[in-house]
């Protein structure tokens, strides 16, 4: 969608267009889903999550003034409600264990899966808010600005947390 065009969805979906609203909703909802259950580690919350930031959308769309800023704020959104529901559920992250290797000949690689459980492991260790950065960089793709305005930081600051975050993650996966 080009930049007038995003514009122009944004402000007929804030003054109340049903058929623009669904645009969003079907731009930018499986990017939310995603961050949303990086965040809380569980599919049924980040299920949630999404939805509820969807009906919050609806009630504060007019707040977005600029098209740009729509996409992190919604993120941004869709993560604190996953970080909520998470807090009020008192849910610890499952792992999920693959039994069942590929019945090609070779198989999985065990030390593959042994890899991912170790990172899946490192990442529940973490804080939700630590999760929520890392999905919104390397989930949905935010650069540093929009990292910056969505955890109201600054781009310089947020690149440093964003290394201490991944510094930490590789020291844990090689004393593993």
């Amino acid at each position: 969608m080009a930049q007038q065009g995003h514009a122009q969805v944004l402000a007929s979906a804030a003054a109340g267009d049903e058929v623009a609203f669904r645009r969003l909703i079907a731009e930018h909802h499986e990017d939310m889903r995603r961050v949303c259950a990086y965040v809380s580690g569980d599919l049924t919350i980040a299920e949630e999550a999404t939805q509820a930031a969807w009906v919050i959308a609806w009630k504060r769309l007019r707040d977005v003034r600029e098209p740009s800023h729509l996409r992190p704020w919604l993120i941004t959104v869709a993560a604190n409600e996953a970080k909520q529901l998470l807090r009020k559920r008192r849910t610890r992250a499952r792992l999920e264990v693959a039994t069942d290797a590929s019945r090609e000949p070779g198989g999985l690689d065990p030390a593959t899966g042994v890899a991912g459980l170790d990172l899946r492991s490192a990442m529940a260790r973490l804080g939700a808010d630590d999760r929520a950065l890392l999905a919104m960089r390397y989930v949905a793709g935010f650069d540093s600005n929009e990292l910056a305005a969505a955890t109201g930081s600054t781009p310089a600051a947020t690149r440093r947390r964003l290394k201490r975050l991944l510094d930490r993650l590789r020291k844990e996966l090689t004393d593993a």
